[in-house]
């Protein structure tokens, strides 16, 4: 058994972890990170956000080729299996393996591969694939494993025709019919994929609109989108049991309802990957949905002992993981400049995606902030008519009397990218957080973001 020593060690080599491990190393620490999988990237880029967005991307580019007029000219639609299109993601997947390992090595971070664990508030031991044990000592931790699909106990995922958000990307054919239970993020965006590869879709949501937190024209835009290409929306239902038969499986609704489809794909909810460090041996305990509270400098209960990304919960985005990774670092090594990650842009990749960062309309009316609304429908852009994506608007919402900016609002082609504009006058400091930014700057033209332009005049017109 070896014994290794380090300045930090970081559990975990997802965005949080590889946020950590770069700062610690970039400061001039000795970095070590572990990772339970034989190679860098952690869930992101494995199985969660770079493979289904790589997924998604071939889908819109095949929906593109089979809608576009022009195409038409060369030949008649063209169908993929979902097995085909899963091979352009697992090259992406490779891509970013090779770009994040060289990360480590150029950084002179170790990584070591194998299942940690504390021993106690300073050692961890690593198991690894061969059934050795390293022991890593270190002055700080940071716990940044991720998270995981929540499977309840009575859902067979071994089954061959149940999957989650994890094991979908295994499924080696393509559904006439699927059920997808769950309507968040992760629900909506594998909705979109599989109804653009022709599949029949059946949404089944526990709620009484998709994506509440959005704003209210902004999730009604995305359902009547997935109505329009064959998924069936079901909204306040509750399973009750799981059916599976030969070739087939049955959902049963506690309404009474049954459905039936080839496959079922469950994605209600997500656990925190912390069920095998041994935190019983530190004194810190896991809530129900194995999630790690820390306080605003991302310090748990044990003094030297950090967490980021997932694992602390809300708001379970890579983006947002990156920086709290970051953040945890810069306060591990004591006197950095830190900050508490609270401002994150929401990116939802539906076709067409969504993206918004601030305030809703239902937020601002009930805190009785007097504001106003502009908008910019993509239809009329030139930018959106020449790509052939009429689909979309983007929406700013303003304070009526310092038409100072309280939230944007965005669906349709390029939306994540087009947010972060309005983000950054949000964030500039007093009169310079203006909507005349966006009149009083010329844009370049056809251009997506040339939409804040029109939206301002439009707001602008509205005031008296």
């Amino acid at each position: 058994m070896a014994i290794y020593n380090y300045d930090v060690v970081i559990i975990g080599s997802g965005p949080a972890g590889e946020g950590a491990a770069m700062n610690s190393a970039k400061n001039g620490r000795k970095v070590a990170v572990v990772d339970s999988r034989p190679q860098v990237g952690g869930n992101c880029t494995h199985l969660g956000t770079i493979p289904s967005k790589a997924l998604r991307h071939s889908v819109r580019q095949i929906m593109q080729f089979n809608t576009n007029p022009m195409f038409r000219e060369i030949g008649e639609p063209r169908w993929f299996s979902f097995p085909d299109v899963l091979k352009s993601a697992e090259q992406v997947i490779n891509k970013q393996v090779t770009s994040r390992t060289s990360y480590y090595a150029r950084n002179r971070v170790d990584t070591f591969f194998g299942k940690a664990s504390f021993a106690d508030e300073q050692t961890l031991d690593i198991i690894c694939a061969g059934g050795e044990v390293e022991t890593l000592i270190a002055k700080k931790i940071v716990v940044a494993t991720g998270s995981r699909p929540y499977r309840p106990a009575d859902v067979d995922f071994s089954h061959a025709r149940i999957y989650d958000s994890d094991t979908i990307l295994s499924l080696n054919h393509t559904p006439r019919k699927l059920i997808i239970y769950g309507a968040g993020v992760i629900g909506c965006e594998y909705a979109s994929i599989f109804s653009g590869l022709g599949v029949m879709v059946d949404l089944v949501d526990n709620r009484e609109q998709l994506l509440s937190f959005l704003d209210n024209e902004i999730s009604d835009a995305l359902s009547y989108h997935l109505r329009n290409n064959n998924v069936v929306i079901r909204h306040n239902e509750e399973y009750e049991s799981i059916e599976v038969l030969d070739g087939s499986v049955i959902l049963h609704l506690k309404s009474g309802k049954k459905i039936k489809a080839d496959a079922l794909l469950w994605c209600n909810g997500r656990s925190g990957n912390t069920e095998d460090l041994m935190l019983e041996n530190i004194g810190i305990e896991a809530n129900s949905r194995g999630q790690i509270r820390v306080d605003q400098d991302y310090r748990t209960k044990v003094p030297n002992v950090f967490a980021a990304g997932d694992v602390i919960g809300w708001p379970s985005l890579a983006s947002a993981a990156y920086d709290q990774g970051r953040s945890a670092a810069e306060n591990l090594i004591e006197g950095g400049s830190w900050r508490f990650v609270n401002d994150v842009p929401t990116g939802i990749y539906t076709i067409p995606e969504i993206s918004s960062v601030g305030k809703t309309e239902r937020e601002l009316t009930d805190a009785k902030i007097p504001y106003e609304v502009g908008k910019a429908f993509f239809k009329s852009m030139a930018r959106a008519q020449i790509s052939v994506e009429p689909v979309g608007m983007l929406k700013i919402l303003f304070h009526r009397d310092t038409l100072e900016l309280l939230g944007v609002h965005c669906f349709g082609y390029q939306a994540a990218e087009i947010v972060h504009i309005g983000q950054a006058i949000m964030n500039q400091r007093d009169s310079a957080n203006t909507l005349k930014y966006f009149v009083n700057t010329t844009f370049n033209y056809p251009t997506m973001a040339e939409a804040y332009r029109v939206a301002a005049f439009d707001g602008l017109s509205r005031l008296f």
